[in-house]
């Protein structure tokens, strides 16, 4: 694409249609960026408009659609197209800096996130003067483009805080602390100056005190890993400043800062060496009354969020994301003071605890927010370790958290007005949630109907707390490790939980409320078949919920909890009663067939594995609504996105399990378009297994006659691949793959096969494949796959015992009884550690799997053979029968004592022996 008004016009005109609500004129402008994105200057043109376009949406939709392309394309993966070129990365790195700190902040925030991308994989090596580059700009005096670089520097180094420690990080440390920590700490005195001087200007302090913030966030990201030289020699200066920012009371200031200064007050009370500094008890209380209660308190600006942005409040209450609240740092400081001081805060504490719940008592309406405040300080105190899984997991033994839940919590949620309070509803219901480890079952099973009761709350927050709770409720277990509220427990109430939580999805604000739609499938999970009477009224809101979601996909993690829970309906329900699967189909099919026809992308991996889970349920035949959407399964444009791979496999999978006869025989055309998708597969580091899962499936399913053309073929694109790129993965694959040949066509046909594409290829596969590298085969099916076909090969190919393959029997024996005794040979070369993670670049729809899709692990032997150790001793004494003498000399010169034992063994277990 070149650089000029006409290809610049064109672009405009379909960003322009992908602002487009209309999804029949937004899908095909999204197409169209797709199908070009690969072009050479794409970016360039996308940066041209950013920066030249006159209308400002165009400017915003292309600085998105930039970010988002080198979110996708610009790590380069082994086994995928580089879609950009090199000359187009040198053109967008030495351009991005400028063009970020003279753009509008909208369009800031979008490049200084495509600068952190391009950062994570190019600096430091690939771009060595990004940091001189950005540190100049500290000199301009322009705070919209110091923030600008101190926004980005941020999201560069903030994964300092979390990086495992290693000579690389030390050296990317130390270069960014050469170029950076001064100027950083220049700018930070500057900066406090000029507070002081601009001290009764409101909007200077808001430009000046976010640039502070993040000058925090950098300070404490640098010196997370250790405490480098230059802030030890520079402590005085920086410790000065912090002490002056945690004690600064300007009311014209509503900031994080504070936040960022507790924080770090947090993380030193917390290390040993500074212990002493917090010993003193008149230390502890004046920092428990100065700088925790006040900073406990709900402000109005929570009140807000609560009302106003409840999405926001939620994710950063529940989900932690409240990491910049003065809240949840003076939370931090409480825990890390209770460290070493448990004793003396708890006791300072509880002072202020009961004062604040009296004063609620006196005047309810008025002072809820000391009840909210007092709830806050408890749960700060009585939690010292909390895991998502299972909320509190290691309480303070000096707080009585049932007799609190009796006396202040349960009230709260007796209360008959469930829209009263909704601030202290909801802490009531985060409470049970929070301690739910901690709190006696008798004590959780009468919170539950309480809670269900909650769903029907108008406040947003409360009615997802009550869902999350009720979800995290019914995950917990009990003894024998099954769920610790029974489906038999919950009987009085299933039917007001159903109706609820689907009420609550009509409330506003709740359309596409992901917590609601969590604790739908959990519901479901545990019910089990309590849900089946049910189940014909929620598939039909299910199903219109998934056809309104589809027109524009938004919430992923509520798109996943509603496809889990229609796989949850289909398979409670054909458990009990199989034939009730066409019913799911008549239901699901029309709105499939819109996201597959609208190829609505994000949604074809969660609809492929639905599909699986329902033909794998029908007996074996192939319905015709299938297979009419058969060829359409091949095609290439499907396989070319990393996220459908994995489902489509399994769906093909499942055709070939239920009807590989009447492919072969309706459409038999289909069988190459059928191995192109193996090819392609096999050719991919990332994906080769999943060519193997398909070949395998091949093999097993479909009448030997319908491929006996293609066979060779196969077996030479698999020795192409070995040459080119042989990994650990591929030759496990391998080997499971020609031992089930093996099983299904016979120990002949298989040395046969490898002799016609070369003479004396088998002994070669023998010598330097299966026997040195069979031990690394891991899994229960797959290694009885391979002692079987191992087994074959030993007892049922002539060619073994009178030809120069000979010499191979006893070492291929030997290599048999490894596999069956010796551990699993688990190493993997040093360059090969990463191959199997598939690091989708960027924002392609991943593979996400559906928990209760699930597909049973499928053995392909079966009852066939049992124990594939006796069936080595009968195929071998049935070998000695037909040619005497034989077996015993051969196994008498060569095998080593400690196998022979083994065989031995073997051969006592079966009842039989050699002759």
């Amino acid at each position: 694409m070149e650089l000029n008004d006409a290809n610049l016009q064109t672009l405009t005109e379909f960003l322009r249609k992908t602002l487009d609500p209309d999804p029949t004129v937004r899908r095909p402008a999204e197409k169209f960026l797709e199908s070009v994105e690969g072009n050479q200057n794409y970016p360039l043109l996308l940066l041209t408009l950013l920066e030249k376009s006159q209308d400002n949406v165009i400017r915003v939709c292309a600085a998105v659609t930039f970010k988002n392309y080198i979110k996708r394309n610009w790590r380069i993966v082994e086994d995928e197209p580089n879609k950009i070129s090199d000359a187009d990365r040198t053109a967008i790195k030495a351009n991005i800096v400028n063009l970020m700190l003279s753009s509008p902040e909208q369009i800031q925030k979008q490049l200084s996130d495509a600068i952190s991308i391009i950062g994570r994989e190019d600096f430091p090596q690939k771009w060595p003067d990004l940091l001189t580059e950005m540190v100049t700009r500290f000199r301009s005096g322009d705070f919209h483009i110091i923030n600008g670089v101190l926004r980005t520097a941020h999201s560069l180094f903030k994964r300092y805080r979390h990086e495992f420690k290693s000579n690389e990080l030390w050296t990317e440390i130390k270069l960014v602390l050469d170029t950076f920590a001064l100027p950083l700490t220049e700018l930070f005195k500057a900066t406090i100056e000029l507070c002081q001087t601009h001290a009764n200007d409101a909007n200077a302090l808001k430009v000046l005190f976010s640039s502070l913030t993040l000058i925090s966030k950098l300070f404490y990201s640098l010196n997370f890993q250790d405490l480098p030289e230059f802030f030890e020699d520079n402590m005085e200066t920086w410790m000065t400043n912090f002490h002056g920012l945690l004690t600064l009371d300007n009311k014209l200031l509503q900031t994080d800062l504070v936040s960022n200064a507790i924080q770090f007050l947090a993380s030193v009370c917390e290390r040993p060496h500074y212990k002493h500094l917090f010993e003193d008890q008149n230390t502890l209380t004046s920092i428990c009354e100065k700088v925790i209660v006040p900073n406990m308190e709900f402000r109005s600006a929570d009140e807000e969020a609560f009302e106003d942005n409840s999405e926001e409040y939620i994710r950063r209450d529940l989900e932690g994301s409240d990491i910049d609240t003065r809240r949840r740092a003076a939370c931090d400081l409480v825990r890390g003071l209770c460290k070493f001081f448990e004793g003396p805060v708890t006791a300072i504490f509880s002072g202020y605890v009961n004062s604040m719940l009296s004063e609620y008592a006196k005047n309810p309406g008025q002072n809820w927010k000391h009840k909210d405040a007092a709830i806050y300080l408890v749960t700060s105190l009585a939690s010292k370790a909390q895991t998502q899984k299972h909320g509190i997991t290691q309480a303070n033994e000096l707080v009585n958290l049932t007799e609190f839940f009796v006396n202040h919590i349960l009230p709260d949620l007796k209360s008959s007005n469930v829209n009263e309070f909704p601030v202290l509803k909801a802490d009531a219901i985060k409470y049970v949630m929070i301690f739910r480890s901690k709190l006696p079952k008798e004590q959780l099973l009468q919170a539950v109907p309480l809670l269900i009761t909650h769903l029907q709350a108008e406040s947003t927050v409360e009615h997802t707390y009550a869902a999350h709770a009720l979800e995290r409720l019914f995950t917990m277990r009990g003894p024998n490790n099954a769920t610790l509220i029974t489906s038999a427990e919950m009987a009085p109430f299933t039917e007001q939980l159903l109706t609820n939580l689907f009420k609550a999805l009509t409330l506003p604000g709740s359309a596409e409320n992901e917590y609601i739609m969590k604790a739908i499938m959990r519901s479901f999970s545990l019910l089990q078949e309590a849900i089946v009477p049910y189940i014909p009224t929620l598939i039909g809101q299910l199903t219109h919920k998934l056809l309104l979601v589809s027109k524009n996909p938004s919430k992923p993690h509520f798109n996943h909890y509603l496809f889990e829970s229609l796989c949850l309906s289909v398979r409670i329900t054909c458990k009990a009663n199989p034939t009730t699967v066409s019913s799911f189909e008549e239901a699901l099919f029309p709105v499939f067939t819109e996201i597959l026809q609208n190829d609505v992308q994000e949604f074809l991996p969660y609809v492929f594995q639905v599909m699986s889970l329902l033909l794998e349920i029908h007996s074996n035949s192939i319905p015709a609504s299938y297979m009419a959407l058969f060829p359409h399964l091949l095609q290439p444009i499907l396989w070319e996105r990393t996220g459908n791979i994995p489902p489509l496999v399994r769906l093909l999978q499942a055709f070939l399990e239920k009807g590989g006869a009447s492919i072969a025989a309706s459409a038999a055309d289909k069988i190459p378009g059928l191995l192109g998708v193996f090819q392609k597969l096999i050719a991919s580091k990332a994906n080769d297994h999943q060519g193997f899962y398909l070949l395998n499936s091949i093999i097993e399913n479909m009448p030997p006659e319908s491929i006996t053309q293609y066979r060779k073929q196969i077996f030479i694109l698999l020795f192409q691949r070995l040459q080119s790129s042989k990994t650990t993965k591929f030759i496990k694959s391998f080997l499971v793959f020609i031992n089930l040949y093996c099983v299904k066509y016979g120990a002949i046909a298989l040395q046969e096969i490898f002799d016609s594409i070369q003479p004396k290829m088998f002994g070669m596969v023998l010598e330097k494949i299966i026997i040195p590298e069979v031990q690394k085969v891991s899994g229960t099916v797959e290694k009885k796959i391979c002692a079987v076909g191992i087994t074959k090969i030993l007892t049922e190919c002539p060619a073994m015992m009178d030809t120069e393959y000979t010499k191979l029997w006893t070492p291929l024996l030997q290599a048999l009884i490894g596999l069956f005794e010796l551990p699993e040979d688990d190493s993997i070369p040093d360059d090969e550690h990463f191959i199997d993670i598939e690091d989708t670049p960027g924002y392609q729809t991943a593979f996400s799997q559906l928990a209760f899709a699930g597909r049973k692990e499928h053995d392909p032997i079966g009852d066939a053979v049992g124990n594939p150790k006796i069936l080595l001793a009968q195929s071998l004494h049935k070998l000695s029968t037909a040619c005497p003498g034989r077996v015993p000399s051969m196994l008498n010169t060569s095998l080593n004592a400690e196998a022979l034992k083994f065989l031995h063994g073997y051969l006592q277990g079966a009842s039989v022996q050699l002759v």
